[in-house]
Order: C-alpha cells, then sequence, then structure tokens
C-alpha cells in the first residue's frame, strides 16, 4: 500500500525531531528490520533500528488500549497535551492501570532478555507501537540508574519531512497501530470496551472496519464480511448502546461510568453486549415482538427501563444484569409483567434535583456520589417491579402448553439467536452432534403429532 495522500497529516514537532536526530544511536546486529508499514513488507524495505534515549521516546494519547481512560479524562476533566510532561505523566498513569499482570511479565522479561522487538516511532519520538515496552523500562532503569541497557530503547524511526515518502498521514498511523496492536505475541489485550472505542475512533478517522480486519491475523479473509457483522455485533452496537445509556443520564462522554478502570475492567460492557443482542435479535424483529405482545413505539420505554437497570450494578435475589438483560422480553411478555416494566421508564427520574447533587455545605457532588445517591434512591422501586414482571412471567411459564414450548424451542434455534460464529473452534464436534440430536428429537416429535392427529381424525375429534 502506497501513502495515503488523501488523510490529513500528522503535525510533526520539529524541536522533538532535531533532538532524536542529534542524540539517537545504531544498534548492533540485527541492526535492520522490515516494518509494517506502506509497502515495506511487499518491496522487502529493511529500516535501520536505532537506539533511543528513553528520556525522549513520548507516549502517544490516541493508544486504543486507554481509548476509554482518555475519553473520559478529556471529557469530564480537560484536554491531556501530550507535547508536555504532565500530560505524558497522564498517560503513564492510564497505561500503568492496564492488565498490570502482563506489564509485570513483561518487566520480567526485558530484566531477564532485554529489549527483544524494536519500537516504531514517530520521526519526534512518539511511539505508535511499544508504549508498554516504555513504561516497564523507565520503570527499570530508575530501579537500575547504573545499568545502561534500560537507560535506551530500541526504536525503527518513521520519515520525517525532507525524508523519501514523507512523513505519515494519521490515518497511516492509525493503520500501524492497527496492525501491530492486533497481534498478541505477550502484548497486553484491549480491554472489550476499550477495543470497541478504538475501532470506532479508527472508523471516524477513515480506516474502514473491513481495513481494520484485513490486518487481524485471526480474521479469514476469505470471510471477511461475517468476520464485519460479528465485529459490528460484538463491539460498535454495544458501543452505541453505551452512547444512547450516557445520554439518557446527561453523561455523555463520561466512559468511567462504564468501566472504572483496572479493578473493574469491563464493568457494564457485559450488561451492554447482552442488552444489544437481544435489542437487534428480539425488540428490533417484528416476528420477535409478536411473540412476546411487544409494539414498536414501546421500545423506547423498554430501553429506558434497561438502562435504569443496568445503572444498578445489581439487583438483590435477581440474575446478573447482563442476564436480566438477555431475558427482559420475557418479562415483557404478559401484560402486567410488561406494565411493571415500563413503568420502571415512567417513575424513575434519570436526573437528581439540583438540591441533591450538592453536600450539605453546597459544594458539588462528585459522580460516582451522585451515582450512589440516585441508586439509593432508586433501587427498591425498581427491583421491586422487576420482581413483580420475572414472577409473572414465571407464573405464565408454569401454565405453558406444547405449542408454545415448541415455538419457544423454535425461537431459540433462529439465526438472530444463534451465530455460528459465536462458537468456539474446539466445540464445534459437540455442536454438530447436539443438532444432530435436534434433528431426531424433532423428527420423533414430528411423527408423534402425526400418528396422534390421524387417530383424533379416525375419532372424530378436534384438538382444542
Amino acid at each position: 500500500m502506497g501513502a495515503i495522500t488523501t488523510s490529513a497529516v500528522r503535525e510533526i514537532i520539529d524541536d522533538f525531531a532535531d533532538e532524536i536526530k542529534k542524540r539517537r544511536l545504531k544498534t548492533a546486529k540485527p541492526s535492520k528490520t522490515v516494518i509494517n508499514f506502506r509497502t515495506d513488507k511487499k518491496d522487502g524495505i529493511e529500516r535501520i533500528i536505532w537506539r533511543i534515549p528513553i528520556s525522549i521516546l513520548r507516549y502517544r494519547k490516541d493508544n486504543g488500549r486507554i481509548a476509554s481512560d482518555i475519553a473520559d479524562y478529556e471529557y469530564s476533566v480537560g484536554s491531556i497535551d501530550e507535547k508536555n510532561a504532565e500530560g505524558q505523566a497522564r498517560i503513564a498513569t492510564f497505561l500503568d492501570k492496564k492488565d498490570r499482570e502482563k506489564t509485570e511479565v513483561l518487566s520480567k522479561s526485558i530484566m531477564h532478555d532485554g529489549q527483544e522487538q524494536p519500537a516504531i516511532i514517530t520521526c519526534d519520538g512518539f511511539l505508535i507501537n511499544g508504549n508498554r515496552r516504555k513504561l516497564v523500562m523507565d520503570r527499570l532503569h530508575k530501579e537500575h540508574p547504573e545499568n545502561d541497557d534500560f537507560a535506551f530503547m530500541k526504536a525503527v524511526i518513521l520519515p520525517g519531512k525532507d525524508e523519501e515518502g514523507g512523513p505519515p498521514t494519521k490515518l497511516e498511523i492509525e493503520m500501524i497501530e492497527n496492525r501491530y496492536q492486533l497481534q498478541s505475541d505477550g502484548k497486553s489485550e484491549y480491554y472489550n470496551f476499550d477495543r470497541a472505542l478504538s475501532i470506532k475512533r479508527k472508523i471516524e478517522i477513515g480506516l474502514s472496519l473491513e481495513d481494520q480486519l484485513r490486518d487481524d491475523p485471526g480474521v479469514n479473509t476469505t470471510e471477511l464480511d461475517k468476520a464485519v457483522k460479528k465485529y459490528e455485533r460484538e463491539y460498535l452496537e454495544p458501543l452505541a448502546c453505551i452512547d444512547r445509556y450516557l445520554k439518557q443520564f446527561k453523561r455523555i462522554g463520561l466512559y468511567r461510568m462504564i468501566s472504572a478502570g483496572t479493578y473493574d475492567p469491563e464493568g457494564r460492557w457485559q450488561a451492554f453486549l447482552d442488552y444489544s443482542k437481544m435489542l437487534s435479535g428480539q425488540l428490533m424483529n417484528p416476528k420477535r415482538r409478536t411473540q412476546w405482545d411487544i409494539e414498536e413505539d414501546e421500545i423506547g420505554n423498554i430501553e429506558e427501563a434497561a438502562f435504569d437497570i443496568i445503572r444498578l450494578r445489581s439487583v438483590p435475589d435477581m440474575p446478573k444484569v447482563h442476564e436480566i438483560m438477555r431475558n427482559l422480553p420475557k418479562y415483557c411478555s404478559t401484560k402486567e409483567g410488561k406494565r411493571d416494566i415500563m413503568q420502571i421508564a415512567d417513575v424513575v427520574e434519570p436526573i437528581l434535583p439540583p438540591d441533591e447533587t450538592v453536600d450539605e455545605h453546597g459544594k458539588q457532588l462528585s459522580f460516582p456520589e451522585i451515582d450512589a445517591k440516585w441508586v439509593a434512591k432508586n433501587k427498591q422501586n425498581i427491583t421491586y417491579r422487576l420482581k413483580k414482571a420475572r414472577t409473572s412471567h414465571e407464573s405464565r411459564k408454569e401454565k405453558e402448553t406444547p405449542l408454545e414450548l415448541l415455538e419457544a424451542a423454535y425461537d431459540k434455534l433462529s439465526p438472530d439467536v444463534i451465530h455460528i460464529g459465536d462458537i468456539a473452534v474446539p466445540d464445534l464436534a459437540k455442536a454438530r452432534r447436539l443438532v444432530t440430536d435436534i434433528q431426531e428429537r424433532a423428527h420423533e416429535i414430528e411423527g408423534e403429532i402425526f400418528h396422534f392427529e390421524k387417530e383424533c381424525r379416525k375419532l372424530g375429534q378436534k384438538k382444542s
């Protein structure tokens, strides 16, 4: 792939670039490598591996692994300037909180064997690939100042203004990050939430989901359309639900409400994943809505209630919130149950009155404090109505006729519910055996119904 000239060119900081040129040193062998940039791999272009003082290497804030932290901080506190020391320290803090176990593994590896893979940096020293390595080597250098190996990082420097090919565009930088961070090699994996935000940011810059997945070694390019649909379902659709959730509570951009960081890596992500699958497979499907007796104009209220439930994080004596999301249409399957779910949306106010968002001295409460007050105020009401809806569903379930059970079984086998691509490879053989058993049982039931119907005709009876 040649240089992408239609994308915006990233600004190069000349002072930083000059310092990199002055202080870079050539490495021992191997002194060159081929990286996944433009047509380098195709043409076998080798680039020099330099030794760069870690003190002049800088983190990029557009790092997919900390996308939620950056977005939340910039919305609630202010912009992070990656060019100054304060901004660099803030980014380092976010990186340090992500997946500390893998950071420790990487630290031990570098301590024992040194840095094996070179980083990739812009000509002015911003890391595209190698942020966590710098984090580890900064720490090791402070612990072992006498060891010069930790004072330098091996890195390939991308072209500058007056070099062949010119500097990379913003889109090309996203492509490089995408190619390298999709390859595990012991690097910290994205949390699903951060990965969703990273995918969305790349799409907004101009790197389509199809192009992102072409770089993923785990994706079969002959089945790219299937992979795109899976990633939309697993990442982009839940993220769209999260954005609507934050809008409902007037917290647009406050992604920390979803995941609170290292001690809460997934947070409510699973609840939104299960809700979004239920939404697309059940509520947005006219046939499914008919089954649950849900009208199209009721979807908005059901979603509002769902978001209220998710905000609680947990409901006493009920399944986990993400399991509640899967079963929400069932809770609406009776008139009484649907009324109770709809009343959650009608009764619960998403925003606390202004006088409840300040302390006794008139000082504004923090967002976690406001959330705690909202939960304390609404938990009992939401729990009461949710339990009533579940009880109504369970009572109906006990009275289900054989025909209703058959309809429910057929419903669960729908392509909207079962996505074959989600089955793990080791489970495929078991899945085929189950399908065979289902076919055999379905054939048996069909035969039983046929003979029963035949007998009824003989007796001149009609089954009511």
